[in-house]
Formats: C-alpha cells, structure tokens, sequence
C-alpha cells in the first residue's frame, strides 16, 4: 500500500471517529448512545411470581369464607368463619338470618360484619365500627336503629328492612328474696332459656346458658333432667350479657363485670359459638371484658379442654363431683367417655396455662349427704388432684322436686374444707343464691313431657336413695 494511500485511510477513520464522539471539543459533553439490545438480552430476566386463587390479587388483602357446618352434636352453626390471607376473595355468601330473612347482627364477628356492611350493604368499614360500638359499648347496648344517631338516616332505613339488633326477647323477671335475679328469654323456634344475676358488692355475675337444655344428665342436677334440646348460637349467648348490662346495670344491681358459663347446658357441647361469643365479649371495641372475669364450666370433655386452653383466655373450671370412677360414672354419665384419671392428666399437661393468666384450674365439688361429703372423700380427693394446680369451691346441694339426694350440713362441709385447708390446699364454699326461687346452681330449666332418663344406683348408695324416696 503507497504512502498516499495510507494517508487518506488514515484520514477517513478519524473523520469517522469524529462524527462518532463529536463533544471531545464541546463544553456540554454528549455521551455515547446506550448499548445495543443484543447486550441488554443477556441480563438475568426478573423472576414472575405465580398467582393463583388463593393468592389476593391486592396487596394486604385477607379474605373471608363462610360456610354451613355441622359439629359432632348435630347442631347447625350458620356461620363460621374461616380468616386467612386471601381465602375466598368475595363477599360472604352466607350469612346468619332469622326466618324472616333478617341479618342477625349479634351472630357475626367485628370482621364479618365489616365484610357484610362494605359488601351487602356497600358502605364503608368504618360503618361497620360504628354499629358494633352501638351494639356492645356499655354507655350504648342499643336496642333500636333509631337509637344509631351517627348513622345516615337512609343507612339506618337499609339496616331497619334487613338487620335486626336482638337475638332474644325478655319474657320474665323473677326475683329472689336475697336480690338475685332470673331472667327468662324467649328463643326465636320457641322454648325459653333462663339467666341469673347475682348482684354482689357493687358488682353483678351473669350466669349464663349456652344450651338450651342439657345432654349430659348429671343426677343431681334439675338442669339434667329436663333434656337437650338445642345449643344456642353466639348472639343467642352474647344477648344475655348485653340485655342483662341494658336493664339492670343502671339499677341497684351494681356494674355488670363478671360472666360464668354455668346457665343451662354443657358449654363444651357448644364450644364453636361459645369462643365466639367469648371473642365477642373480650373485644376492647365492644364490651370489653377483662379475660379474668370469664369462668367457662366444663364436666370433663377432654379435647374441648384442651382447645379452650389453647383458643381462649377465659378462665376453665371443672365439675368434679367424685373421687372415683364407679361414683362419678353414677352421678356424671359422661365419666365413662372421660374417665377422671385422664382428666387429671389432661389437667396436669395443661396448667398452669400458657397463653393466659390462669396458674390454678376451679374444681368444682357438690355435697351430697352421704354420698361424697366424708372425710374418706376428701383424702381421696387430695390423692387424686396431687400434681394438679388447683382451688377446690364446695358447693352446697341446692334440692329440687324430684331429687334422690340431700345437702350436706354445714358442719359436714366445714370439716371437709378444713381437712383439705390443712393439706395446703385453697377450698372456698359457695353461698347459695336464690334457692327459694330456682335460681340457685343445678335447678335452672323447665321439666317437659319427655325428661332423661335415671341412672342406675351402686349398691352401697341403693339404702340412700330408698330412704330418701320413702
């Protein structure tokens, strides 16, 4: 190749690598073009998260389904609630009516009523609050729509054409000569259930039912004899507290702060709606219940123990009644599913609880005349709750027509209870309140055509029972 030659291919490439970089001699320097899209192919591609329908297409969604459930029982639960991230992205497709077609808004949780109020109903959440504070707030317990005075008067119509605010009706008020109070409710399908206030101090306790009847027929128990009939639903339970907070808490009964699952009925029959209702009861937004202030009474159902230990706060009590299999299977039937040495032990592997307060489990022991009141009783009963933290409250017999048994004396209970007090034990004595009325523990409900039948009597108690009946 010549010089010239040379010289002018030298010439054209930096003419070319001028037109390329032109700012070398700008003062504003111009960068070169961005790389071509055959570099940009080989970057790592961003990985695509799969969706699917139980992912929520929003962010933060939480979703809820609800279905018609049937437990072991054979009680129907309208609605139950299943609260997880994303399940069941449409409104409840379900929800608790009366047969009118009403929303029953005591059957539904704050969630759930949040979802029916913004989807149902297409107002807001913040809707939904504020009717739940009108419901349960203790300076509200509202018991008409009217009443709602923050609402919009066209919210207010669309809840007064769809909703309804009570789950029961007052039907009587009876009045026992000591101040208690028993309040009969009227059921939707008919039958009425009873409710006890127990005005102490400046204070009241609501006992209250959570069945309608009971199953287990314990033999000293009046409540037994009537039968089961149906549980009752969480409004049905929450009601009570509410309507007995509405009428008696301004009056002489003093503020309303303790609630005892001890009414009609096995609570743990109905465990569903019972830790709903406590639920209910334990919201800060509602009524707001310190979770020491509610006692559930159990007679033994070992997994419903266990679930009400793990899901609740509430505070277990246990209806013992006996020291031995052959004398608690006679008075507690349900003893020969749950035999009372594997309760021990399930109450041993569960207190003191973990996820609550409560150190000590409340036993709970009736005194019959003669059939569980002696000293030999109270050594076996000492051999048999040992490694079990517990408080002992002996209850005094209340009788009723119809009854094979008879109250221990006084005397009886006192050296019962102090035997016990010397082994370091904690045993208190119930006083009873409002007997003369059927008020009192072990005598709520109403006897109908059709009653549980009696347990067949062991041989060294038949000289009792034939005395008692001549």
């Amino acid at each position: 190749m010549s010089f010239h030659c040379f010289h002018v291919l030298r010439q054209r490439l930096v003419l070319r690598s001028m037109r390329a970089w032109p700012a070398f001699t700008s003062p504003t320097p111009v960068f070169p073009p961005a790389p071509s899209r055959a570099l940009t192919s080989l970057r790592r591609p961003r990985p695509r998260v799969p969706t699917c329908s139980a992912t929520p297409s929003h962010r933060g969604a939480r979703g809820l389904a609800t279905r018609r459930s049937v437990v072991p029982d054979g009680t129907v639960h309208p609605l139950k609630a299943d609260v997880s991230p994303g399940a069941g992205a449409e409104p409840c497709a379900t929800v608790p009516v009366d047969d009118a077609g009403r929303v029953l808004l005591k059957n539904m949780t704050l969630l759930e009523l949040e979802r029916w109020v913004e989807h149902d109903m297409g107002h807001k959440k913040f809707r939904a609050r504020q009717l739940w504070r009108w419901l349960y707030k203790s300076d509200k317990l509202v018991a008409t729509f009217e009443e709602m005075t923050d609402l919009s008067k066209d919210f207010r119509e669309m809840l007064k054409d769809t909703a309804r605010i009570d789950a029961i009706v007052v039907d009587k008020v009876h009045e026992s000569e000591d101040g208690t109070k028993k309040v009969t409710f009227r059921l939707d399908a008919g039958g009425v259930i009873e409710t006890v206030l127990i005005p102490t101090e400046g204070r009241t306790t609501v006992c209250v039912s959570s069945q309608w009847g009971c199953a287990l027929n314990c033999q000293f128990c009046f409540t037994g004899r009537t039968g089961f009939r149906r549980s009752l639903t969480q409004g049905e339970i929450v009601d009570q507290v509410v309507q007995a907070k509405r009428f008696f808490e301004q009056g002489d009964m003093g503020r309303v702060c303790n609630v005892v699952f001890m009414g009609e009925g096995e609570p743990a029959h109905n465990i569903d709606n019972v830790l709903r209702a406590i639920d209910v009861m334990l919201d800060t937004k509602g009524l707001d219940f310190s979770h020491n202030k509610i006692t559930v009474s159990t007679s033994g159902l070992i997994p419903e123990i266990k679930r009400l230990a793990q899901e609740s706060k509430a505070n277990l009590a246990v209806s013992l009644h006996a020291t031995n299999n052959e004398l608690r299977s006679w008075l507690m039937p349900i003893n020969r599913k749950y035999p009372v040495e594997e309760l021990m032990q399930t109450l041993r592997d569960v207190f003191p609880r973990q996820a609550a307060r409560q150190q000590k489990v409340f036993f709970q022991y009736v005194m019959l005349k003669g059939v569980n009141d002696s000293l030999v009783d109270a050594k076996e009963l000492l051999r048999l709750t040992a490694g079990v933290p517990c408080k002992v409250n002996l209850i005094h017999f209340n009788s009723h027509e119809g009854t094979e048994f008879e109250a221990s004396d006084e005397g009886t209970m006192l050296a019962f209870q102090d035997f016990l007090v010397k082994k370091g034990m904690t045993v208190t004595i119930r006083k009873s309140r409002g007997d003369d009325k059927m008020m009192a523990c072990g005598q709520l409900g109403k006897l109908g055509p059709r009653q549980a039948p009696r347990m067949k009597v062991p041989g060294k108690f038949e000289h009792l029972v034939k005395a008692r009946a001549a």
